[in-house]
C-alpha cells in the first residue's frame, strides 16, 4: 500500500508556506538561509511526487540538480554569514543595510 501523491503535494505546499513565512519574518540571515533550504526541499518533494504519478525519471534528475545548488548555496551563504559576523558582530538583517563591508 503506497501513500497517494496528493499527500506529498500537500506536504510540499506546507513546507513552501513555512519557508515563505521564515523569509518574511527574516530576523537574521541564518533564518533566511534555512527558510530558503526549506523551500528548495519542498520543490524537491513536489518533483518526486509528480514523478511518482507520471512514472518518469525527469523529476528525480531535477532533484539532483536542486540538491547540488542547495549545497553550494549553503556553503557560500554560511561563508558570507561568517564574514559578515566577523566584521559587524551581528547577523540581524535590519542592522546590516549596506553592501560595502
Amino acid at each position: 500500500m503506497s501513500i497517494p501523491y496528493e499527500y506529498y503535494i500537500v506536504l510540499s505546499g506546507l513546507l513552501m508556506v513555512l519557508g515563505l513565512i521564515g523569509i518574511m519574518v527574516r530576523r537574521n540571515i541564518i533564518t533566511v538561509l534555512i527558510s530558503t533550504e526549506l523551500m528548495l526541499n519542498s520543490v524537491n518533494i513536489a518533483f518526486v511526487a509528480f514523478d511518482m504519478k507520471l512514472h518518469e525519471v525527469a523529476g528525480q534528475v531535477f532533484v539532483f540538480f536542486i540538491l547540488t545548488i542547495a549545497a553550494a548555496e549553503a556553503a557560500v551563504g554560511l561563508g558570507l554569514i561568517m564574514a559578515i559576523y566577523r566584521l559587524k558582530k551581528d547577523v540581524d538583517i535590519e542592522k546590516i543595510t549596506e553592501l560595502k563591508l
